[in-house]
């Protein structure tokens, strides 16, 4: 199997460069997993469209502005994006230092001991401690009093890390902040965002509720792996992906062996959603396991899945893993195919784009 086995032709017009007018007006591409002609709807008709009874299970992951700027000492400009938090130590009157590992841009690189200046008002000093290629270890150190921790000086100084197919000629706004994020969103942590999530409005969710479907909640935090190429065309040497932590809570397990017990449908929402699904289900039964983890699950064809009957998502980036997950849900050749089908019919991809329901 090759990566190329998953490509397909997509017009740069036809990548989203924003949000739809309406969050559950996007359109909505339906695909019979078992076979049959697709049909095309809006999301707002998906309360007519599942199982009555369904569950849906969601990523209730929240992205944070990720994305610091400042300079070197030299006055060099800098660009540090956060990806996960490596180890934090608090000390005295409230003072605090966490190591991050970071994307970190420069126009001359980045070297161990240098120090950088964070733009904006009281921000914590900021020293590299490890250069890995493109990703740099960075210490923060904060003075007490101020922000409690690198979350909260991102959501004071930083950006929203908007997908880098996204090309605007000006930063993210305010308006980014708020489309791009779901309306579950609820621990912060994800440098991406889980988008078949961002569709959802509270007036939908009351929609499908009234016809018996209810959500339950995951956490995945999405890292920018997710957007990464893969660095050989052959798959079969490829068995683990890049890291992202995970949590299933209690209540969803229990919601999920509800539905399964009463023949209810299990319905991801997102690729994020199936993969720590799929990373926490026990071999024995297909049921996930309570608790946290990490997953570096590589899902493409031939995966057989425990958990999931249904899946809401985006359009996917050619020869991507999650490409690769959802032809693997519902076959490479049908998923293509449909692919096809929706650059004829003007539909827009990626992040800011329509949906596809397989169920």
């Amino acid at each position: 199997m090759r990566a190329s086995d998953f490509d397909y032709q997509l017009p740069d017009e036809r990548i989203a460069q924003a949000p739809a007018d309406q969050r559950d007006g996007a359109r909505l591409f339906v695909l019979p997993r078992a076979g049959g002609e697709a049909t095309h709807a809006r999301v707002s008709d998906l309360p007519g469209l599942l199982p009555v009874g369904a569950l849906l299970v969601v990523n209730d992951t929240r992205v944070f502005p990720a994305r610091l700027r400042g300079k070197k000492a030299t006055g060099g400009r800098v660009e540090l994006l956060l990806l996960r938090l490596l180890r934090r130590g608090d000390g005295d009157g409230g003072a605090w230092d966490e190591a991050w590992t970071c994307l970190g841009g420069s126009s001359k690189g980045l070297k161990p001991g240098q120090g950088i200046a964070l733009d904006g008002e009281t921000p914590p000093t900021a020293t590299v401690e490890a250069v890995n290629g493109a990703e740099v270890e960075v210490s923060f150190r904060a003075r007490p009093g101020g922000d409690r921790g690198m979350l909260e000086v991102a959501e004071r100084l930083g950006e929203v890390p908007l997908p880098p197919y996204i090309l605007r000629p000006e930063a993210p706004g305010a308006g980014d902040r708020e489309r791009y994020q779901t309306v579950f969103a609820r621990v912060p942590g994800a440098a991406a965002a889980p988008t078949a999530g961002l569709h959802f409005t509270p007036r939908l969710l009351a929609a499908l509720a009234a016809r018996g479907i209810g959500h339950a909640a995951i956490t995945l935090h999405v890292g920018l792996g997710t957007f990464a190429p893969l660095r050989s065309d052959d798959l079969d040497g490829v068995t683990e992906l890049h890291a992202e932590r995970y949590a299933i809570p209690g209540a969803t397990v229990n919601a999920i062996a509800a539905a399964r017990a009463a023949g209810r449908k299990v319905i991801a929402v997102g690729t994020t959603t199936v993969r720590a699904l799929e990373s926490a289900s026990r071999e024995e039964d297909g049921q996930p396991r309570e608790g946290e983890g990490e997953s570096r699950l590589f899902i493409r064809p031939g995966h057989r899945f425990r958990v999931v009957d249904g899946l809401i998502t985006n359009f996917h980036l050619p020869r991507s893993t999650l490409l690769m997950l959802v032809a693997a849900f519902a076959g490479r050749e049908r998923v293509l195919e449909a692919y096809r089908e929706a650059v004829a019919r003007d539909y827009r991809f990626y992040s800011y784009g329509d949906a596809m329901l397989i169920a």
